[in-house]
């Protein structure tokens, strides 16, 4: 079937995120991105749905107090959304309202079709999951794992690794944090949905790395001129997960694959 896409976002949306969006509209999706406050200048056919419903702005709290003007601090947008997925995929109505999470940067150059009773996501490197293309039953063992996880007030996951074990212990003998939350970013994301994958076997549902983070690590190949072509015939390449690792607000460079997606799936 082809589910409906979601997301998150807090803040200003680059026009980066504003094309990846347009595209995932382009190939047939209905899409919606969750926020705490109304988005200006969301593309067409792009819904804006009130995220306080789904997981509290109060959440964040237990991942790091805000910054004396309430803002959110260092990781805290980049976790929130970690545990904000796991919400959306819990608080589906039935089989027939499956929805699929992708980031804001996926670009997407073909319908993604899932199948509602199995797990959805891909190979981010080698043994790690990345969470950037999601779908989970409500019922899924990592969803329930998440959901008890977030009952806790030290958001401290009983699949966690031993060296994240180690790290966390050597941080709070120090006295440099209490928070698990800051030993490392991805420790709600990708680091936990591979643990979970594994501990309930569903690595066996894991699409190759090549169907959404072809360009992820190398952000040069999406942004600089280049041949690529490859990736626009590639079968197995259903999306592109981009990092813009700060390249996000610029301009397009003739010649690249931004380019080319801005023409494509511009305004």
């Amino acid at each position: 079937m082809l589910p409906d896409i979601v997301t998150f976002w807090h803040g200003p949306m680059d026009a980066l995120r504003q094309t990846c969006l347009r595209s995932q509209v382009a190939v047939g999706h209905k899409v919606t991105v969750y926020s705490f406050d109304p988005i200006p200048g969301l593309p067409d056919g792009v819904g804006n749905a009130e995220a306080e419903a789904v997981l509290p702005h109060s959440f964040s709290e237990k991942l790091r107090p805000p910054q004396p003007d309430g803002s959110w601090r260092d990781w805290t947008i980049l976790q929130f959304s970690d545990f904000f997925r796991m919400k959306l995929m819990a608080q589906r109505a039935g089989p027939n309202d499956a929805r699929l999470w992708l980031d804001a940067d996926v670009l997407l150059l073909k319908p993604v079709e899932i199948d509602p009773a199995k797990p959805y996501f891909a190979w981010e490197r080698p043994r790690q999951l990345g969470n950037s293309a999601l779908y989970l039953p409500p019922n899924d063992p990592i969803v329930r794992a998440f959901e008890e996880l977030m009952a806790q007030d030290d958001l401290t996951p009983n699949w966690l690794a031993l060296r994240h074990r180690l790290t966390f212990a050597m941080r709070r003998l120090r006295g440099k944090s209490n928070r698990l939350s800051d030993i490392r970013i991805a420790i709600y994301g990708p680091a936990s949905l591979t643990a979970l994958a594994r501990r309930e076997d569903e690595l066996q549902h894991a699409l190759p790395k090549q169907s959404f983070y072809a360009v992820h690590a190398e952000p040069k190949l999406f942004f600089e001129p280049s041949d690529f072509s490859r990736y626009l015939n590639d079968p197995e390449i259903i999306g592109l997960h981009i990092s813009p690792k700060g390249r996000g607000k610029d301009a397009p460079i003739p010649g690249s694959l931004y380019a080319w997606a801005t023409e494509k799936f511009g305004m």
